[in-house]
């Protein structure tokens, strides 16, 4: 059942509730109508032995009534006088003892029981009927089927055909009404497709999804249909402006080296060879340095599950900052407060913010670790150039680096902040550059570690 569509499943299901429904509604219709059917067929029965009553007003009855006109339908009919003695009947009835002792009440003239042999089979209906003499009361035993529990066998072949009728019509019904509905969903499905396609060669740039005249749910499904395409599209253009500046930064120190070699080369005896190894030894730093934030970045997309320690925040950075050569600029305001998550990108996260501040500061960098609620706060200060408040969220992009800074030549890869907000968010917290008196001034907000 997994496997079928949401037409046949639904098809199913509604031709399922109503034979439910129908075969509740026989149960309860055959309940309320057995009743009356057998009041009715009693009448029918007290009717047919009409004639016999005359028989017992004139005191003409017969030992051997005889079955005739309305009597042929019934089983048998035997007549009982005042004194309880067995005075006639139809066959053999007549010369038998008295087939039942039922006596209808004076208010009540008829009276029914059912009797069946010892297995609890061939039941008969006995129906007694009063009729009222002077000298004493006679009664009149009409033997007959009973009633059944179905009532019989055309009423439930009526009930069923009406059912399957109506299951028919509901299975129709819904298949027709699931296929009309779903139809929508199919147009938006193979737009999304087609459109996908396109756009994943390059070719679909700005196409949606048309959105269906009414504002309901199938309007709601293009909407979110045409969010996603839009996500893609933006994600592609991510991913092939990150290729580029990615071959762009890997090539420029490459290049670097080659025209180094080659001028080298050119005049091997007359280079200054130790010049050029530095030269060389320059470019392959940065060369790694562009390799290594490219595999952070790879690892932090992939998500890898990475277990997490209760981690002190201000000895962490105080542990950092005292593996670096000693820069007099650096300045340290630490609490201690303790967060959860994984040392080494932690680490990787305030280094590169300190990084940052040190290429840009010109006299100062604060570093401040405080708690604030159920948070903790890292912020990393410099004195060096603001950073105006439309590229506060473009500095995160990877790749993405100020003008100043690249007319400055500062070295970096454009991609310590985007690895700092990787980080951030991998550990359910947040970066962001904020305002400052002077300069730049980055702030980390992490939860604190419970217990």
């Amino acid at each position: 059942m997994n496997r079928w569509s949401i037409r046949t499943r639904l098809t199913v299901l509604a031709a399922t509730v109503t034979a439910l429904l129908c075969l509740g509604m026989a149960i309860l219709l055959t309940l309320v109508l057995r009743g009356r059917v057998a009041d009715l067929h009693r009448e029918s029965v007290a009717n047919s032995a009409l004639g016999v009553i005359q028989m017992i007003k004139r005191d003409q009855v017969p030992r051997m009534i005889p079955s005739v006109g309305p009597l042929e339908t019934l089983d048998g009919v035997q007549v009982v006088n005042a004194d309880g003695v067995v005075v006639g009947g139809t066959g053999d009835l007549g010369s038998k003892p008295r087939v039942s002792d039922l006596m209808p009440s004076v208010t009540h003239p008829h009276a029914t029981e059912t009797l069946c042999d010892a297995a609890g089979e061939n039941c008969r209906a006995i129906i007694a009927m009063r009729v009222y003499e002077t000298p004493g009361d006679w009664f009149i035993y009409v033997i007959d089927e009973p009633v059944p529990w179905y009532i019989s066998s055309a009423y439930v072949f009526q009930l069923m055909l009406v059912s399957l009728m109506l299951i028919a019509l509901t299975a129709a019904g819904t298949a027709h009404t699931v296929r009309v509905a779903m139809e929508p969903v199919s147009q938006i499905r193979s737009q999304a497709m087609r459109i996908g396609f396109a756009i994943g060669e390059g070719k679909g740039r700005g196409r949606r999804i048309a959105l269906p005249e009414h504002d309901d749910e199938l309007r709601a499904l293009a909407k979110a249909a045409n969010l996603v395409l839009a996500r893609l599209e933006a994600t592609i253009d991510r991913e092939r402006e990150f290729t580029s500046n990615a071959s762009h930064d890997l090539r420029s120190p490459i290049t670097a080296m080659r025209t180094e070699l080659d001028e080298a080369m050119l005049y091997p005896e007359e280079a200054d060879w130790p010049t050029t190894a530095e030269k060389l030894t320059g470019s392959l730093d940065r060369l790694s340095e562009l390799v290594e934030d490219l595999l952070a970045l790879s690892r932090l997309d992939a998500g890898a599950t990475v277990e997490k320690e209760p981690i002190d925040l201000a000895e962490l950075v105080r542990e950092e900052i005292g593996r670096r050569p000693e820069d007099p600029r650096v300045r340290i305001e630490a609490q201690p407060v303790k967060v959860s998550g994984v040392k080494v990108h932690l680490a990787r996260l305030f280094t590169n913010l300190l990084d940052n501040a040190v290429r840009h500061a010109k006299d100062e960098v604060v570093v401040k670790v405080r708690p604030d609620g159920h948070e903790a706060v890292l912020e990393v200060i410099n004195d060096g150039d603001s950073i105006p408040p439309e590229m506060r969220e473009a500095i995160f992009d990877r790749f993405t680096r100020l003008d100043a800074s690249r007319s400055k030549d500062t070295g970096g890869s454009g991609l310590g902040l985007a690895i700092c907000r990787q980080i951030a968010h991998a550990h359910n917290g947040t970066v962001a550059a904020l305002d400052a008196d002077t300069g730049a001034r980055f702030v980390v907000r992490l939860p604190r570690a419970v217990g």
